[in-house]
């Protein structure tokens, strides 16, 4: 089937299927080993759901397990995005057959022809706060089918999460509470919305007569979700914990030809000339790249995960897992929004480091087949393993081949944060003194002066150059980055804390000038006028080139920040039966950077505003 149908229509511009036309498949599932007590679908279908449950689970990577069937569920939201980029018709949101497929009540496997694709959950272990946790696995996430958007020719994997135990549970009930999952749901999209690599959420469906028990009694929900990949680092932590040396051949291989486009497709390793780096060191490579591209996002954006653990760590790079997380309210590097986090293992600052240290785990994993070189083909290598006279070589050559990929790590991750930093800053290019001038001073000041990370970008993008040609005017302009309570931070006053911003501001006008010389110059020391105006039409003294610079800024730099604050009314107001809130977070949250939305009430000035100052930097707890 290739996606397009009799009823495939064009909605809003875009083309879209029923969910009945939708393309399905089930590679991962026909690709890879099954738990040997229910190795098919018939097996696991017969057995009693409760047999389903919790148990150790060798020799496999996923278990056949249908979801628990919900009693009155009641669909609270759906991302119009997300359905898009699936390939569904918008109007498939509102059909008998979707609401149901998103609650659990539904799965494409027909018991009397024993046909279509049967639901599986994910056997994978982790590294947990730096300790070995041993087999995890999808606890509460059964993956459905997937699927491949015929228009952009990307397949995913459309999963629900608090669709009960399975035997990956542990000691859990397999639930979600609604709390957790209104925080994904709308983290998902947020994040996608500014381009940051994320697994997404479809739809968000309250399990009103399913109450969960967790710090107290809370109501139960399921996010249906997708994503490229589900495949994590601890998807490989638990078979080299099982020394299952033949299966981590095998997936290495699936994750190469059937979730990338194949080892064509594959960056380059760090050293390309070294005739012993072979496919799995460039497979290596990659997935290490695609991290450290995704944390450095992380770092630009203010966002902290709160828990990387290995089995939080996408093997795609991709946001994963949303928990205890939340982005800065006032840049503190040492911020962690996980109270279980004593340590600051997860703090803000200290993320570029954490996933590193998970993908070296990985290299570990890899480690017998990178350290192979050449002789990774060979029949005997391949048979027997690593024999006692190649194991010095191999060892050696693995730990030289992931030292480089280190390098590079840090190479990636520094070249993709420079670059979104410049955008943010309004910059078209970049100078070697600018991290140190301009981003690590600028980093510096928001800390001593406890100013707002997000808004100070903002607010930064409404300024037009003219407005801080002079000392005094810079001077003058520096409380707009002030808290609405004004100068806050150990020491600091009006005058010292603005002087040290007016500084800045100095240093920043000038490298604008720089990017932005054609229109922005002066003659004779007086700045052409124009009567353009920034998107937000608080300036009238820019020039044509400043208000281009504006504009860019703007449309990089958010106006609206899910923020913790502003995700913890939400859930209040939805846990006592609002629901036209969640429409309006969506809005505001699938559109972050526009100045206003239309529709939306008084939120849409509220939730930008400075947040109170009880709100701010508040920590949550892992349950959900």
């Amino acid at each position: 089937m290739n996606g397009q149908s009799s009823t495939s229509s064009v909605v809003n511009g875009a083309k879209g299927v029923s969910l009945q036309d939708l393309p399905k498949f089930n590679v991962f599932s026909s690709n890879l080993p099954a738990d040997e007590k229910f190795p098919t679908p018939l097996s696991s279908y017969e057995a009693p759901r409760n047999a389903l449950g919790p148990r150790m689970v060798k020799n496999a990577t996923y278990t056949y397990v249908r979801p628990e069937e919900v009693e009155d569920p009641e669909l609270l939201a759906v991302s119009s995005r997300a359905l898009h980029d699936i390939g569904l018709l918008s109007s498939e949101a509102t059909s008998t057959d979707f609401k149901a497929l998103v609650a659990g009540n539904k799965i494409l496997w027909d018991p009397s022809t024993r046909t279509g694709i049967y639901p599986w959950a994910q056997c994978y272990g982790g590294w947990q706060f730096g300790s070995w946790a041993g087999q995890l696995g999808d606890g509460r996430a059964i993956s459905l089918f997937e699927s491949t958007n015929s228009a952009s020719g990307i397949r995913y994997e459309i999963q629900l999460k608090g669709a009960g135990k399975t035997p990956y549970s542990r000691f859990a009930d397999g639930k979600a509470v609604l709390r957790s999952s209104i925080r994904e749901f709308l983290v998902s999209e947020y994040l996608n919305a500014l381009n940051i690599p994320t697994t997404r959420a479809l739809a968000l469906t309250l399990t009103p007569n399913a109450q969960v028990r967790r710090e107290r009694m809370e109501p139960g929900a399921i996010v249906c979700r997708f994503a490229q990949s589900w495949l994590r680092i601890g998807t490989f932590d638990i078979l080299r914990a099982r020394g299952d040396r033949v299966l981590i051949r095998r997936l290495a291989t699936y994750l190469a030809e059937n979730v990338f486009s194949g080892w064509k497709s594959l960056t380059p390793s760090p050293e390309p000339s070294d005739p012993e780096i072979n496919r799995f060191t460039r497979l290596y490579s990659h997935i290490v790249r695609l991290n450290a591209r995704t944390v450095a996002a992380w770092q630009a954006y203010g966002f902290t995960n709160g828990v990387l653990n290995t089995d939080n760590t996408s093997l795609m790079g991709l946001s994963l897992d949303f928990g205890p997380f939340a982005f800065l309210d006032n840049f503190d590097p040492a911020y962690t929004p996980n109270h279980d986090d004593h340590l600051l293992r997860y703090a803000y600052r200290a993320q570029p480091s954490v996933i590193w240290w998970n993908l070296v785990r990985l290299g570990e994993s890899l480690g017998e087949l990178i350290g192979a070189g050449s002789k990774v083909d060979d029949p005997s290598f391949i048979s027997s393993g690593v024999s006692e006279s190649f194991a010095p070589e191999l060892i050696s050559r693995a730990e030289k081949l992931i030292e480089a990929t280190g390098e590079d790590y840090k190479a990636t991750f520094l070249a993709e944060y420079k670059r979104l930093m410049t955008l943010r800053l309004g910059l078209k290019t970049q100078k070697d003194s600018d991290f140190e001038d301009l981003m690590s001073e600028l980093l510096d000041t928001m800390e001593t002066l406890e100013l707002d990370f997000h808004h100070f970008f903002r607010r930064l993008s409404t300024l037009s150059l003219v407005e801080i040609e002079t000392h005094e005017k810079r001077l003058a302009v520096a409380p707009r980055f002030f808290h609405t309570e004004g100068v806050t931070g150990i020491g600091n006053t009006v005058e010292s804390a603005s002087e040290r911003i007016a500084k800045w501001l100095a240093l920043w006008q000038q490298r604008a000038r720089e990017d932005w010389a054609s229109d922005t110059t002066t003659v004779n020391g007086n700045e052409p006028m124009n009567t353009n105006e920034p998107a937000d039409g608080t300036n009238e003294t820019a020039t044509p080139a400043d208000t281009e610079r504006q504009r860019a800024m703007q449309a990089v730099n958010p106006n609206f920040v899910a923020r913790g604050w502003v995700l913890d009314e939400i859930i209040e107001r939805v846990s006592k039966g609002e629901r036209e809130v969640l429409r309006t977070a969506m809005t505001m949250g699938s559109a972050p950077f526009e100045e206003r939305w239309e529709g939306v009430g008084e939120e849409g000035e509220r939730w930008v505003r400075d947040p109170p100052s009880a709100e701010r930097m508040k920590m949550c707890s892992c349950s959900s």
